[in-house]
């Protein structure tokens, strides 16, 4: 474990909220925890604070350790700690894991008071406007009356933009990083099969596999093999693993040749023992169901009309499930809506998984975007 320029060891903190949280779809949760991670800390008037969001897959576990013996650090380590770009000698940084998450807030997995049964299926689907309402009450329980900035890559950049709109004095800058105002119809059907491999899943059971003491294992493991793929671009994966084989020859069967075959099947086996179906099936939902302009009748221009943010938007060239074109056009909409913005179209071999990695003009336009917004702290 490096500690010289990390947080060091980290312990998550499991939030309860005992009043009842309304959903976009009608329900209501009667009650809810929220697992958060903390990095820094919080100045007297609490204007230092920072949201991270994260992404499908991620957590509450954005940086250091959680004991000596962890092989790897909380997955945007890179970008949170002391002297990083998300300075924790500057910010006090919060992560925290997703209503309908796996990781400790309450989802499918956690108990339903009503029935003292684990939810599995009855877990209601939540959306992006659920996740900044339930942020709201996260920020309220920290005193923290507006953040100094709200961070995300791809879904963790819709909460981002969804803030400034839903709550537009609690924002002073937005960062939406490989991200859309929208998915594609493309990035639909891609949700759409990996739902399918885990939903005809043998051990799915109409979502209640936990009763069946199983888990959709094989579903979960095409789902992000598939998913894998698209977050990658052709440039990397073939500079990573071109064609290089495995085996001596040709083996004319179905097992493992190609190294890339190797690293995909090795990627959705971890992935499918740490990573719950049900979760899968919601997050995937919130990216389909995510259209801020909807309720200002699909006019973009109207739903940013009264956002108080300044934005920090960051594209990838080699990112075609959240190409460059979509990030352009959210920049199109803030300067016709009078926002302040600034763009940073990133030359990477990364794919959408580039937000994740330490491209150098990535990282220098993060780190000089974020010590403006500590300098108009101390004005």
């Amino acid at each position: 474990m490096n500690k010289a320029d990390s947080v060091g060891l980290v312990s998550p903190q499991k939030i309860p909220f005992e009043s009842p949280l309304l959903l976009q779809n009608g329900q209501t949760l009667p009650r809810f925890d929220l697992m958060v991670e903390t990095y820094g800390k919080l100045n007297e008037d609490k204007s230092n604070a920072v949201l991270v969001c994260h992404a499908l897959s991620g957590n509450h576990h954005v940086a250091g350790y959680h004991s000596e013996h962890d092989k790897a650090p909380g997955w945007w380590d890179n970008m949170v700690g002391p002297g990083k770009p998300i300075d924790t000698e500057k910010f006090f940084v919060v992560g925290l894991n997703n209503l309908g998450g796996c990781h400790g807030s309450t989802g499918p997995l956690s108990i339903n008071p009503e029935t003292q049964d684990a939810y599995g299926a009855d877990f209601p689907v939540v959306t992006v406007k659920d996740w900044v309402q339930s942020q709201a009450a996260l920020a309220d329980h920290f005193g923290i009356k507006q953040w100094a900035a709200i961070v995300g890559g791809s879904l963790g950049g819709m909460q981002a933009l969804q803030w400034s709109i839903d709550f537009p004095d609690r924002v002073r800058h937005a960062l939406v990083i490989a991200s859309a105002t929208r998915l594609s119809a493309q990035n639909i059907a891609f949700n759409d099969v990996a739902r399918q491999a885990i939903i005809t899943d043998p051990d799915f059971h109409d979502g209640h596999y936990m009763r069946h003491n199983t888990i959709p294992r094989r579903g979960l493991r095409i789902a992000r093999m598939m998913g894998h793929i698209t977050y990658l671009a052709e440039k990397g994966l073939g500079k990573k693993f071109g064609r290089t084989m495995r085996t001596d020859g040709y083996q004319y069967g179905y097992g493992v040749e190609f190294e890339i075959e190797s690293y995909l099947r090795y990627q959705g086996d971890k992935f499918a023992e740490r990573f719950d179906g049900n979760t899968y099936l919601r997050m995937t939902k919130a990216l389909d169901y995510f259209a801020p302009a909807a309720e200002h009748g699909n006019d973009l221009l109207a739903a940013l009309k009264n956002v108080q943010a300044k934005f920090f938007v960051a594209s990838f060239s080699t990112d075609w499930r959240f190409a460059p074109t979509r990030s352009r056009a959210l920049v199109k909409y803030l300067v016709r809506a009078g926002k302040d913005v600034q763009y940073i179209e990133v030359e990477s071999h990364h794919g959408h998984d580039a937000f994740l990695m330490t491209d150098e003009p990535y990282i220098r336009a993060m780190r000089a975007y974020m010590a403006n917004i500590y300098k108009e702290l101390q004005a």
